[in-house]
């Protein structure tokens, strides 16, 4: 089994201090960036009746907002990089806020999509990515604890934000309302003045170094290029361009390393990831609709949300606790991959609750299988690329989960709409997730397996210096019969010794 990856940041993480503020911090704008699609439901019932939609058509409020969160990873990683995390959430927090204030005076649900789908969606965005990263930095011994505990911020909001959204819809109405959450959507801005920012002398350093070599190097191929050359300028000019094709690639990959997709690990997890969101935010986003469908009054619907993230709220923490331990965390891609097929097991056992007890003995195990996947949601993917190529990897996973994200949702209303019962939609998103918790179990098995077998040849190599000392022998046996040769090769080397003295004769005119 893969041991937990060293620190490949060029410093030493603290593993605590300040860096519990920053998880303090990270919880707020996770919290947000995972709650408030969840609880934004609640308005869906109202939202039907005042534009005369069906259930597709509302779920596409939260599909946009989602795909949007998770398609914004690319955009949101190059400003990390650019800009450190602070300014990127605090940016992020004054979008999530200006997108709700204007949500209140839509008139149509094409603008609702824009105004609460795609710019609230793109400034939850700058939030998410920015406060998963930064934890990297502060931690490396405690991640998954501290990840979990960042994680945990999403069920506190949920229990939260779930009753205070019937609250205020019943007090404020749904323009009112929108505007009361634009305002609470500004303390994100808050939680990212937490993110101080680490390791920069380091990085500056780091980055003064390569910027040195770069310099170096080219100065020696303009020399190179420059002696070489003949009195036409072709070559040149293909050098030229070729360089500059090479710095358009540089300056690309140094805000995404397109290499990771050469990485065994992360193509398994980003296929497993993909499958899974299929069936990841359906059951959360029709809760709640689901038990108003089967009778049960608005307050008691909306707690069932309260009760998952209470639920959820505890199994966060507790799981990061388990997958920091010594027997977990060596075989942490294996909880990961129990966690997605347990969820899934729930789902395509809820059609049997009946009624509100059921409902809420589904919603206490949906709770305890959702936390136990959010918690290690990007703690497995740290995992296997390490915390310096985790900024790039988390951006290429997130735009490429936001398509099946889209799709989710959308695809659940239709079978809702089509069959006229939410039992379908269940058992689809279940049967997805645990096709999903299957894949990634055996893939995971075979990619421990190789990492074995190619520690295993790395370590015989090492420790068999034969091999290399028999390709030496061999390499200094072909030089001496090449020089043996001599009378064999000796025309060819005269024709070479011509052409030097031609190029040398054209050179001196």
């Amino acid at each position: 089994m893969s041991p937990p990856v060293p620190s490949d940041l060029g410093y030493v993480p603290p593993d605590g201090g300040w860096g519990w503020a920053v998880v303090f911090g990270a919880s707020i704008s996770v919290g947000f960036a995972y709650t408030f699609p969840k609880a934004f439901t609640i308005y869906f019932k109202e939202l039907q009746a005042v534009y005369n939609i069906s259930y597709s058509q509302i779920a596409w409020i939260t599909s946009i907002m989602c795909a949007t969160t998770y398609g914004g990873g690319p955009i949101s990683s190059i400003l990390v990089n650019r800009y450190g995390s602070r300014p990127v959430v605090i940016f992020g927090g004054l979008l999530c806020g200006i997108g709700m204030v204007s949500a209140a005076f839509c008139t149509s649900i094409v603008q609702l999509y824009i105004c609460v789908g795609f710019i609230t969606g793109f400034g939850l965005a700058l939030n998410l990515q920015p406060s998963v990263i930064i934890i990297g930095k502060y931690f490396l011994k405690r991640r998954p604890i501290a990840n979990g505990l960042a994680m945990a911020g999403s069920p506190v909001m949920l229990c939260t934000l779930a009753p205070l959204n019937q609250f205020l819809f019943d007090n404020f109405g749904w323009r009112g309302s929108f505007l009361i959450l634009g305002a609470i959507l500004l303390n994100c801005c808050v939680a990212g003045a937490l993110f101080r920012p680490i390791g920069a002398a380091t990085a500056s350093v780091k980055t003064q170094a390569i910027e040195e070599g770069k310099a170096a190097l080219k100065e020696e191929v303009t020399k190179d290029a420059m002696e070489m050359s003949s009195p036409t300028n072709v070559p040149t000019e293909t050098k030229t361009e070729e360089e500059g094709g090479k710095d358009c690639c540089e300056k690309i990959n140094q805000y995404l390393d397109f290499s990771l997709f050469k990485h065994r690990g992360f193509l398994i997890y980003l296929i497993g990831n993909v499958l899974m969101f299929l069936g990841f935010f359906a059951p959360i986003v029709f809760l709640a609709p689901y038990a108003k469908h089967i009778g049960i009054d608005e307050y008691s619907a909306a707690f069932l949300l309260s009760i998952l993230a209470i639920v959820d709220m505890i199994a966060r923490p507790t799981t990061g606790i388990i997958a920091n331990s010594k027997w977990v965390r060596p075989r942490i891609q294996y909880f990961f991959s129990f966690s997605i097929a347990f969820n899934g097991t729930c789902h395509l056992l809820c059609p049997l609750a009946s009624g509100y007890t059921g409902l809420v003995i589904y919603s206490i195990f949906f709770g305890l299988a959702f936390g136990m996947v959010c918690a290690m949601l990007f703690e497995t993917l740290m995992d296997l690329v390490g915390a310096a190529r985790f900024t790039s990897a988390v951006g290429l996973v997130t735009i490429a989960e936001c398509c099946t994200i889209l799709l989710g949702p959308p695809i659940g209303g239709t079978l809702i709409d089509t069959f006229g019962d939410y039992k379908y939609m269940f058992i689809k998103c279940g049967a997805v997730m645990v096709l999903a918790g299957t894949f990634l179990f055996i893939m995971n098995y075979y990619n421990y397996r190789m990492l074995a077998k190619e520690e295993k040849e790395r370590k015989v190599k090492e420790e068999d210096p034969k091999s290399v000392r028999t390709e030496n022998e061999g390499r200094n046996n072909w030089n001496k019969e090449t020089a043996q040769d001599g009378p064999e090769l000796e025309p060819l080397r005269e024709e070479q010794e011509g052409l030097k003295k031609d190029m040398n004769g054209t050179n001196e005119v």
